[in-house]
């Protein structure tokens, strides 16, 4: 598959930036005297290593994660903030173990000089103590489990995406706004999970009917839909990232659940692609993110254009989230000139968050996790068949996260 045989030579990508360098070359033999584009060629390129989930049913979330990264790579012509980077890409297949084995090889054999990636919070909590106890930035891209912005936050580890809880505390407080009185709660049984039904709980008002935790690898959720049935509550909210939610939304539908118990969701579970694999089942339902493709933030519509121009389909929000993350680096790279060794002058450039967001406003808080506007969509039929999310409300301005002040950085 080509996926794979892409992961299995982890340098392929780096021939990008390789091809780049003799025509950057050549362009700066026409331009002697230009200091700094000198300066940018002669520079060794910063090996950053992105660790992803690229196989198994959250393989296409990772493939998001590593193709919006690139496009902010090629777009830069094989660097960031003008600094030419090699990014080395890896699948971890949703294994904690497989993932520290990548990050081990990526710091003692490639010597890579920043990190970047995670799709899933277990594998975050196995891989990213490891990076920092060997010295190197972290930077995520997607999985923000609570301990890193609480009690587990480090000064060189970063967070462009969120915090785990945000959008499920943004539907808890959508649906108190709304008014609706019970609600059946549904996660799968690891750590995002329980983030997702704790940040949901932290504002949502009314009764819990249930809480149920799903197991990572189901798939028929008849029992949980005959319960959810017999219990009446006013709603359902679920977190089922990626392929998770589709099974249980089209089962959802195929009972008739949709017209009897409203159902919401964070934006995890309706993504363009996800929206293709369901279709109608979703059309009509409210979810929740800090990101979508009609936003008005300057440079989106041109970031959704120019995905769709380079990959064939329209970015997900991981793509975006990845394609702020390698912007962010590349504003980093860019004012300490490539110069990884003075870490508190790149902790500095980090912290200072120098770029466009595709999310608009933007910046880090003091744990190194965003404060951003979190908002509700819905999925509506487009004219040409398919499905798309359109924003609808902003439910938080400037929101943080619920463990800042547990973060003694």
């Amino acid at each position: 598959m080509p996926k794979q045989s892409y992961v299995s030579n982890p340098s392929r990508f780096s021939t990008v930036s390789q091809r780049l360098l003799p025509g950057l070359c050549s362009a700066a033999l026409l331009m002697a005297g230009s200091s700094l584009l000198s300066t940018a060629v002669a520079a060794e390129p910063v090996k950053l290593g992105m660790i992803t989930t690229l196989s198994t049913k959250g393989g296409y979330l990772g493939e998001d994660m590593r193709d919006g990264f690139k496009l902010a790579v090629e777009q830069g012509k094989g660097s960031l903030g003008g600094i030419p980077v090699e990014l080395l890409v890896d699948d971890d297949a949703g294994d904690p173990q497989k993932g520290k084995q990548i990050a081990e090889r990526m710091i003692k054999s490639d010597k890579v000089d920043m990190m970047t990636g995670i799709m899933f919070s277990n594998v975050a909590m196995a891989v990213v103590p490891s990076v920092l106890k060997d010295g190197l930035f972290f930077v995520g891209a997607n999985a923000a489990p609570a301990p890193f912005a609480g009690k587990m936050c480090n000064p060189n580890y970063f967070n462009v995406a969120y915090q785990n809880d945000n959008m499920h505390e943004a539907m808890g407080e959508y649906l108190t706004q709304q008014g609706y009185k019970s609600v059946f709660l549904i996660a799968p049984n690891y750590p995002a999970g329980k983030d997702a039904l704790t940040g949901f709980k932290r504002f949502y008002k009314g009764e819990i009917k249930q809480e149920v935790y799903t197991k990572l690898d189901q798939s028929d959720y008849a029992a949980l839909i005959s319960q959810i049935r017999a219990d009446k509550p006013d709603a359902v909210f679920y977190f089922l990232p990626g392929g998770l939610g589709v099974n249980f939304l089209k089962q959802y539908d195929q009972a008739g659940m949709k017209s009897e118990v409203k159902i919401f969701g964070p934006g995890f579970s309706f993504d363009r692609r996800l929206l293709g694999a369901v279709g109608a089942a979703a059309e009509g339902v409210m979810n929740s993110s800090e990101w979508n493709d009609d936003l008005p933030a300057a440079g989106n519509a041109e970031f959704v254009q120019a995905f769709h121009t380079a990959y064939g389909r329209y970015p997900t929000l991981y793509a975006a989230q990845a394609y702020d993350a390698a912007n962010l680096i590349g504003s980093a790279l860019k004012q300490v000139d490539g110069k990884l060794d003075d870490k508190d002058a790149v902790r500095k450039a980090l912290m200072a968050a120098d770029f466009s967001s595709v999310r608009g406003s933007f910046r880090f808080n003091t744990n190194h996790h965003p404060i951003q506007d979190i908002y509700v969509r819905q999925v509506i039929k487009l004219d040409d068949g398919s499905y798309a999310n359109k924003t609808v409300s902003k439910v938080f301005e400037q929101h943080q996260d619920a463990y800042v002040g547990e973060c003694k950085i």
